[in-house]
């Protein structure tokens, strides 16, 4: 069926009006006697007479004098005619009888007009009694529809029904764990549960009971739903997908009716699988909030579906899955064995993880040689699969935007700048004296993390604008699973190298270093208060795993407060103190650094590499770099050499 639209109401509501309009009889009618009909006649008031056989009736129309007679002087209308035309009923006992008098009158010269024969209709009547309703009716049942939201196509009437979109086996979904890079742990756990569906016996024989249901944890973009659509590939069972969203309604009862509703089409095709992505829309924990103007409607969906994962029924062949980034607001009844059996963490990929999805997302695009995928994956921490999918869709794009015909390795840099740093600003007017400080601050950084053991390996230092930054360093982290203090203390120094640097060699101060600061102290923070790295405050961690932040009150006393004040500044003071000292020690480097700054605006690792020399403390992400760059420099004095053939062939042109 043709999808309803607004546009066929409106029409059906002209054409209605426009009926009402044209086929409605604005004159009067009366009610009369035969004695008073024949007086009309003979006083030759009557134009014409309309004979209704089948009802035994007779209308003459009256005059336009007659008419005033009959109605009164008020009878004028507003329209031009002098007044409405008026109409007299009468019952007859019949045709014939009407008809002997009518010649009788035309003989006497006192009714001149003609006499007609029709069937009686009321459709007219009708249509102005009932067409009012009917439009009535029409509108109530789109705004209905509108309502119910298209739930299962049946507007308000299947306002209850799941809104849950089947996918049937060899449906459209096409996608398989080939297509999932990375993600090797949450792989094996999700294809385990397809395991299940395909071959329960093997499991069951031995007194195993399938899982009832997993949930996909992780920070967004990591592939929560991706995997969830690779289930319904590999499976090969009917699957359910909704979001929790869809279970919340503005009317009173309307989610737990859905839920109800969700496991009984799910029961029926069984075995099945349901994903409810982003289930913390629904299954927020209960009584925990202090506000009295909680949603009652969302605790009785979660309580319905408390009831249907794991309650008296039993739903045989049912598995549930759902997605979520925020596990920590989830009602512990749902997160208990017996409902999500499994909780399986799906976590931003390490450096293989990265090389991985990158390869996945380069099929389809042209690169050439120059294109390293393990300098793409070192240089991208912390970043999500959609995070490198953007990196590679946006390299494209700015490849194409230079007329190239191949994507190369500058474009993935200039992407992962553009996604890091925001857009490139080479309209943002700056003056002489800032682009000075920018460049002092930005040598600084520079300067103090290639002297630190644990620095970051440099990979560019830029005093171009890019989003709200004036100016950047880029690094290349290393990916540490456990972090020593003096890690964290390098870091802090190397953080504040920009304001020392300013402070140092410009004799002032300014804003440009305010995210530093800010970076700086939540680490200094975080290294008292959750990792115990003070010497006055040994082996204390307030830090709350559970996500309740204590509520009103503090772990800790005014003092220790105060104590804990006393380190962060210390520490920060400390570190402060070690970055201008370095600084101090390559005073004419970091100036000779800031003159090739502000000259080319954009410096790589061999600037800084001819000026200082190579670092004292190698790790194996500049081993990387090393190996790429000895790789680059040998293809090009591949290219640069010409071949044999072409010398002999110069000679003979010469000779």
């Amino acid at each position: 069926m043709k999808k309803f639209n607004i546009y066929w109401l409106y029409l059906i509501i002209l054409v209605v009006l426009g009926g009402i309009f044209f086929m409605h009889d604005d004159s009067q009618t009366k009610d009369v006697s035969w004695t008073e009909f024949e007086g009309y006649v003979v006083k030759g008031g009557v134009k014409n007479i309309v004979v209704y056989a089948d009802k035994r009736q007779a209308e003459g129309e009256l005059t336009d004098s007659m008419t005033t007679v009959v109605f009164g002087q008020n009878n004028k209308p507003l329209s031009e005619s002098p007044v409405y035309k008026g109409k007299i009923v009468v019952n007859i006992p019949s045709s014939d009888k009407l008809d002997e008098k009518c010649a009788e009158w035309k003989n006497e010269g006192v009714f001149k007009g003609d006499v007609k024969y029709e069937k009686s209709s009321d459709f007219s009547a009708i249509l102005w009694t009932f067409g009012p309703i009917a439009l009535l009716i029409l509108f109530w049942l789109f705004i209905a529809n509108r309502l119910g939201g298209g739930g299962g196509g049946g507007g308000v009437f299947n306002v209850a029904k799941s809104k849950a979109k089947l996918y049937e086996k060899d449906g459209e979904i096409k996608v398989t764990f080939n297509d999932v890079a990375g993600l090797s742990e949450a792989k094996t756990e999700i294809a385990e549960i397809v395991e299940f569906l395909k071959n329960p016996q093997k499991y069951t024989e031995l007194g195993g009971k399938i899982p009832k249901g997993a949930l996909l944890v992780g920070p967004p973009g990591t592939g929560k739903t991706l995997l969830a659509k690779a289930v319904a590939g590999e499976a090969n069972v009917p699957f359910f997908s909704m979001s929790g969203s869809d279970f919340v309604e503005m009317f009173v009862g309307v989610g737990a009716s859905r839920v109800r509703d969700l496991f009984r089409q799910a029961k029926e095709k069984s075995p099945c699988i349901v994903f409810i992505d982003e289930i913390d829309a629904v299954g927020r924990a209960r009584g925990n909030r202090l506000n009295t103007g909680s949603n009652d409607e969302r605790e009785n969906t979660l309580n319905q579906l408390l009831t249907e994962m794991d309650g008296f029924g039993t739903n045989s062949g049912v598995i549930i899955l759902a997605a979520t980034n925020r596990a920590d607001i989830l009602d512990k009844a749902l997160l208990r064995a017996g409902r999500f059996d499994r909780q399986i963490y799906v976590e931003l990929p390490d450096l293989n993880d990265r090389k991985a999805i990158f390869n996945v997302h380069l099929r389809n695009i042209k690169k050439d040689e120059s294109v390293d995928v393990e300098m793409l994956a070192r240089q991208t921490p912390g970043f999500s699969g959609a995070d490198i999918a953007n990196v590679c869709n946006e390299a494209a794009l700015i490849a194409a935007r230079h007329q190239k015909d191949v994507v190369q390795r500058q474009d993935f840099m200039d992407a992962v700048d553009r996604i890091i740093g925001g857009l490139e600003k080479k309209t943002k007017i700056t003056t002489a004296e800032e682009r000075h400080s920018i460049a002092v601050h930005e040598s600084g950084h520079a300067v103090v993390s290639w002297h630190l053991q644990y620095g970051n390996p440099l990979v560019k230092v830029t005093i171009v604008p890019r989003g709200k930054a004036l100016g950047a360093a880029h690094y290349l982290p290393e990916e540490r699973q456990i972090v020593p203090t003096q890690a964290l203390l390098d870091e802090l120094c190397s953080l504040l190298g920009g304001r020392a640097a300013e402070e140092l060699f410009l004799g002032r101060i300014s804003t440009g270093a305010a995210n530093d600061i800010e970076r700086a102290t939540k680490l200094a923070y975080a290294m008292v208060v959750y990792y115990g790295m003070s010497d006055r405050l040994p082996n204390i961690s307030y830090y709350d795993a559970t996500g309740q932040d204590y509520g009103f009150s503090k772990p800790y006393s005014d003092e220790r407060a105060k104590l804990i004040d006393e380190e962060v500044s210390r520490i920060i003071e400390d570190q402060y103190a070690r970055a201008k000292e370095m600084l101090l020690q390559y005073a004419e480097g970091h100036k000779e650094l800031t003159a090739v700054l502000l000259a080319r605006e954009v410096i790589y690792t061999e600037d800084v590499e001819n000026i200082f020399g190579k670092r004292k403390w190698v790790s194996r992400t500049e081993e990387i770099l090393e190996e790429s760059r000895q790789k680059d420099m040998a293809e090009s004095n591949e290219q640069n050499e010409m071949p044999p053939v072409f010398d002999a062939k110069l000679d003979e042109e010469k000779a």
